[in-house]
């Protein structure tokens, strides 16, 4: 009895098989109510009593190597299923695709727009000292002009700050390039303003400066129109005298944008006119601070919020909604 016992345990070690029906049957042959090891248990009640030891033993060991064969055989099938009807290299769950920003969406409109007419980009650091901020931009220590720009200062003595705008890219540029240049300085600003609806202390502005010789404010208006037909599709704009420390003469660029809805009614107060940007010749005192011959060469600069234009053109009516990650405002940019 104990040889039979041995045979029954060697093929329990050696069968294989993925087959559920296969497994099924294994199953009954030993752990069924009719089964082997139910035959086995019936017959060591007639065992002599000097050998129920060695037989029980041997019992329980084929009943050992059958569970575990059976939990093995289980194991496989279910990976075997899992191979042949999924691709492993899949995520575990589904992901949910994100999508492009909506104010990168919009600077790189831009970029694109003025790269198609030669503008490089040009970055530099967010944490400015004060003449590249400021002093180098024609705003020296005390200038009036200053208030336009509550400023945030790390350290003072010497002044360190974050900058206030991205004219202070193009003083860096300014120092190590001669003309001709033509960069846009795209990036974040910090200015100390009051959160509502319609301005923020972070925003995102995007500059443009040109310097060659004989460029004039003709050369200034046809690039701006160029630009507001490309991005809008609207060719009308008005140039409105304006003051920059930076720029002489100086001009806001307001763009006709129409009374065809009462959208339009609203972010036009009913004029049909909206304020895009600022813009301007180059004063000769900035060239001079970078050392670039204010007699031989001249040039243009323009900026503008970039939240200020995507709100114009996705309709977004505060800017606030640009900082909170609603994951229900952002959804709606994923297919562009």
């Amino acid at each position: 009895m104990i040889e039979k016992i041995e045979e029954l345990l060697a093929e329990v070690n050696g069968f294989n098989t993925t087959s559920k029906e296969e497994i099924e049957n294994f199953r009954i042959k030993y752990n069924g109510k009719k089964g082997v090891l139910n035959d086995f248990y019936e017959t060591l009640k007639e065992v002599p009593n000097d050998q129920k030891k060695d037989f029980g033993q041997k019992i329980n060991t084929l009943k050992q190597a059958v569970n575990v064969k059976l939990e093995d055989l289980k194991n496989a099938s279910a990976s075997s299923i899992i191979l042949e009807k999924d691709d492993l290299t899949k995520p575990a769950f589904p992901l949910d695709l994100g999508s492009r920003h909506p104010i990168n969406l919009v600077k790189n409109r831009i970029i694109d727009i003025f790269k198609s007419i030669g503008f490089a980009v040009a970055d530099g650091p967010e944490i400015e000292d004060d003449w590249h901020n400021f002093t180098a931009l024609n705003l020296p220590e005390y200038h009036p002009a200053r208030d336009m720009q509550d400023t945030f200062f790390i350290e003072q003595n010497p002044d360190i700050l974050l900058r206030t705008h991205t004219s202070s890219v193009q003083i860096r540029y300014m120092e190590q390039n001669e003309p001709p240049i033509r960069i846009l300085s795209p990036g974040r600003v910090f200015r100390n303003e009051a959160v509502s609806s319609r301005s923020h202390c972070i925003f995102h502005q995007i500059e443009g400066l040109y310097i060659d010789e004989k460029v004039s404010f003709a050369d200034l208006k046809q690039t701006i129109q160029f630009f507001t037909t490309e991005l809008f599709g609207k060719s009308k704009i008005r140039m409105r005298p304006s003051y920059f420390p930076f720029t002489e003469p100086s001009a806001e660029i307001d763009v006709y944008w129409g009374l065809n809805s009462e959208t339009d009614y609203r972010i036009t107060k009913g004029t049909g006119w909206l304020e895009i940007m600022g813009c301007g010749m180059v004063d000769p005192a900035v060239l001079k601070n970078v050392n670039i011959d204010s007699e031989k060469y001249s040039g243009y600069a323009f900026g503008m919020g970039i939240e200020r234009i995507t709100m114009l053109l996705y309709q977004m009516s505060d800017i606030r909604m640009f900082y909170e990650n609603d994951i229900r405002t952002l959804e709606q940019f994923k297919n562009l």
